[in-house]
């Protein structure tokens, strides 16, 4: 799997996404920054991928946390213009938390503002590389992604990662999130894609075993709805905790209490609240992401 020459991948942890850096001849241009907590370590990585070149775009697949939590800083230290999707702007220009899904789950961001936004069926040159956006519903409702035909490369933002894709949200589960996750995976499908960069781990390039994977996945979803609740559930706490590195299950169940998907929740496990905290951190130690030591929770 051999990447373009004008192309970086800065792969990060789950906390923050992974930022693309692409050479554009004397300057350089960003895709996506990763999250608040990390955001001078990014301006560092970018500095260093971009290797002396002027950052002079920043583009973001989609308007989460980790993902456009280093915008701010990127803007400070390079003084680029930022392109969001177009969908989102009305939320990042009035920076709506609920929107923007930062309060509901004590999530973190540093206020940005922006220069344009992208829409669908739109091309860009960057890195020496024509890019097609097009839209990617699902994970998030306006989120894009990028496919360069000619290099036959794809970067999939968390529409599509090696094991699966971003969360879908209970609101979504019922409506369209299912559905359009399903297009969004046909679309990408019908690509002649050799590599994707996804928003989440390493680069890949065995694209089919992980739409088939992605499939899997989502079939479970559309067969047991509840599981979206679940699954979404254990993402944010489990995202929440890498955030803050610890907590007490008091803490937690706070959290769940003061989340949209509470009332949901109730419903859902049928237990009072500290019950469904106790029982979704059971969940996340099974799976090796928390540890408990003493009263608190520590993500591993």
């Amino acid at each position: 799997m051999k990447l373009p020459p004008t192309l970086r991948v800065i792969e990060r942890g789950w906390l923050s996404s992974n930022v693309v850096v692409l050479h554009d001849g004397v300057s350089a241009s960003v895709i996506d920054s990763g999250y608040v907590k990390h955001r001078e370590q990014t301006v560092a990585l970018v500095a260093q991928a971009a290797e002396q070149r002027p950052i002079t775009h920043l583009y973001n697949t989609h308007c989460h946390s980790d993902h456009v939590g280093g915008n701010a800083a990127l803007v400070r230290a390079f003084g680029c213009r930022v392109y969001i999707p177009e969908g989102e702007a009305q939320s990042v220009r009035d920076w709506d938390l609920i929107a923007l899904d930062l309060t509901p789950w004590g999530q973190r961001s540093e206020r940005f503002m922006f220069d344009d936004t992208l829409r669908s069926g739109q091309t860009y040159r960057l890195g020496q590389i024509d890019w097609q956006v097009c839209a990617a519903p699902g994970h998030d409702m306006d989120a894009l992604i990028w496919y360069a035909p000619q290099e036959k490369l794809l970067i999939s933002g968390d529409a599509l990662w090696e094991d699966g894709f971003g969360a879908v949200f209970p609101e979504l589960a019922n409506q369209a999130g299912l559905a359009c996750v399903r297009a969004t995976l046909d679309w990408i499908a019908s690509l002649d894609v050799q590599i994707v960069i996804p928003g989440h781990g390493a680069p890949f390039n065995h694209v089919q075993a992980a739409l088939a994977r992605a499939y899997a996945r989502l079939e479970a979803f559309e067969q047991a709805p509840d599981k979206v609740l679940r699954n979404a559930l254990r993402v944010m706490l489990s995202f929440h905790l890498m955030d803050v590195e610890s907590a007490t299950l008091t803490q937690l169940t706070q959290l769940i209490e003061r989340s949209p998907w509470h009332a949901a929740s109730l419903v859902l496990y049928q237990q009072p609240t500290h019950h469904i905290a106790e029982q979704l951190v059971s969940d996340l130690q099974r799976a090796g992401v928390v540890t408990l030591r003493a009263d608190r929770v520590l993500c591993v």
